[in-house]
């Protein structure tokens, strides 16, 4: 148990390098009826584009061949499909959407044979898939006959109608094989995962659940399990969750409950990490919540900071003079040969791109999904509305030029970067600018869909290519008018606040003297929460003497 324990913690730390969040809304658990998922990719260093992948017919024997997402590895070749669909960045053309979080689990089950990794497998599955079932077969098919590359994974799949978790694992070195399950959300659920393994006794779930023939089989093999098939916890058996797998990844995910439901402290024990897990009560794999849930109370989610929890990033001087929710990482540090660990919420200044999916049965496949796409920190970007049948990328989300190491002004990572950058170190005295911009922009999106749809809709049943190029052109236009804004945000933040001083305004514009002077800044000093906190630490250092 010790060694799992320990082989368990050394997975997390290069995890949580490249680590991820899902949050997933069944249908009749959503505002309109949509099905609804998320990701965010944090990943130190990471540069992504918004990908596409254009459908296409291909000739037979034509090979697909294979580069680790992560590191662009070749790994191996394929068979390509007779035919493949519209991918824009994780839906495709029939609104599947897959997303993932890492959980990695046990080392002696890596399979570095197999010529499939995690993030492979997404796009060849969104490029052969027409629902969510179908994806799961194309994934688990593909992985059991080619082998799985990567660790532990959990994926979201997701279509207009369902919604499913899949965990997956290989089998060990040279098995070309794989254990997994997929447990379908309830359509009046929410779910969520952040790189630990949740699902556990699936036999005993209330909901359908697909899992390999020797999903079980192996655990008893290997001796790691040996009582009913009904008593059977896949996280338990293969990715047992440490200190690490509760407080920095399952805490994300109560955090998420916690926003749609009044009893998420009972599970506090849990997370918190401290008290032995087999004494404490992990949360269910899905939840009814208390309302019925919107795109944009998902979008805020994303930028969840753990707000009025025991696990708060503002209520300690850890935030610095302007009280910032961010930690600098890595997350745990050393002092005086004792370990200690920053939180780990939803936003993280780490995050190269994160999306809010929103898939609807009701509409035309082309206008019935959109993937809501951001590049940098949830919290810092305005969600931009790309629909599942773009073939074209703004510009903003697919610059010729740039990369990870070369800045443009045409770039969306970049430029929000730059913004986010400018505010995260002076949170309190710039981020309000920057989240009435933000605001101002999702909600002006938010409120013209309808419009656009109805506009699209009308001329789809003249022509549907007439809809798809209108919606594809408004896309282009709303990420570019994002880029604009967030260069006119830069350039206002510098000026506005230039040097820790305020320059004043009124009614949007900055005040002048009357002999023609920019008017006298406001130097609005310490705040009074760090103030107390240099005092109770200086002592009388910094008293002055009285007059």
């Amino acid at each position: 148990m010790k060694k799992l324990f320990v082989m368990v913690a050394m997975l997390m730390a290069g995890i949580y390098a490249s680590a991820c969040t899902n949050f997933i809304v069944g249908k009749k658990a959503s505002v309109d009826g949509s099905v609804i998922c998320t990701y965010d990719a944090d990943d130190y260093g990471m540069f992504v584009n918004l990908c596409h992948f254009a459908a296409g017919a291909h000739a037979k024997g034509t090979m697909h061949p294979i580069h680790e997402w992560d590191t662009g590895k070749y790994l191996g070749e394929i068979p390509e499909a007779p035919y493949t669909y519209n991918v824009i960045g994780n839906i495709n053309e029939f609104q599947v959407t897959i997303a993932e979080t890492t959980f990695g689990g046990r080392e002696e089950m890596t399979d570095p044979t197999g010529i499939i990794d995690y993030g492979s497998l997404i796009y060849i599955a969104l490029q052969r898939s027409k629902t969510a079932r179908e994806a799961i077969e194309v994934m688990t098919s593909l992985t059991e006959k080619y082998g799985f590359y990567s660790g532990g994974e959990t994926f979201t799949i997701c279509d207009p109608n369902e919604a499913w978790i899949m965990e997956m694992m290989g089998t060990g070195k040279g098995s070309k094989g794989v254990v997994w399950v997929a447990v379908r959300v309830p359509d009046d659920c929410v779910a969520a995962h952040a790189n630990q393994s949740r699902i556990r006794k699936f036999l005993q779930y209330d909901t359908e659940v697909k899992y390999s023939k020797n999903c079980i089989k192996y655990a008893r093999k290997m001796g790691w399990f040996d009582g009913k098939d009904k008593d059977f916890s896949f996280c338990d058996a293969y990715a047992k969750p440490d200190f690490g797998g509760r407080r920095f990844c399952d805490a994300r995910a109560w955090s998420f409950y916690n926003h749609f439901r009044s009893d998420m402290d009972k599970y506090l024990t849990y997370v918190m990490g401290k008290v032995p897990y087999e004494e404490t009560t992990p949360m269910p794999l899905y939840m009814k919540p208390e309302r019925k849930v919107s795109v944009h109370d998902i979008m805020m989610c994303m930028r969840d900071h753990f707000e009025g929890t025991p696990m708060r990033l503002d209520d300690n001087i850890g935030g610095g003079i302007y009280n910032m929710p961010y930690r600098p990482t890595p997350l745990t540090f050393k002092h005086n040969g004792k370990e200690y660990f920053n939180e780990r919420p939803t936003s993280t200044q780490q995050s190269a791109f994160s999306f809010v999916s929103q898939m609807r049965n009701w509409l035309p496949r082309e206008i019935g999904g959109v993937l809501w796409f951001g590049n940098d920190d949830a919290n810092m970007i305005a969600y931009t509305p790309i629909y599942c049948s773009t073939t074209v990328q703004p510009e903003c989300y697919n610059t010729p030029g740039a990369d990870g190491t070369t800045f443009s002004f045409k770039n969306a990572f970049w430029v929000c970067n730059w913004v986010s950058n400018m505010v995260y170190p002076r949170y309190s005295m710039l981020f309000p600018s920057l989240q009435q911009v933000r605001d101002r922009l999702e909600s002006k999106y938010l409120s013209n869909q309808p419009e656009i749809e109805k506009k699209a809709l009308a001329m789809y049943e003249k022509n549907p290519a007439d809809a798809v190029k209108y919606l594809n052109d408004y896309g282009i236009e709303m990420a570019q008018n994002m880029l604009d804004e967030w260069n006119d945000l830069a350039k206002y933040l510098i000026v506005k606040f230039n040097d820790m001083a305020i320059k004043p305004e009124k009614d949007g514009k900055f005040l002048w003297t009357p002999d023609g002077k920019p008017a006298r800044v406001e130097r609005p000093g310490m705040p009074d929460e760090f103030v107390k906190e240099l005092i109770n630490q200086t002592g009388d250092r910094y008293l002055s003497p009285a007059k």
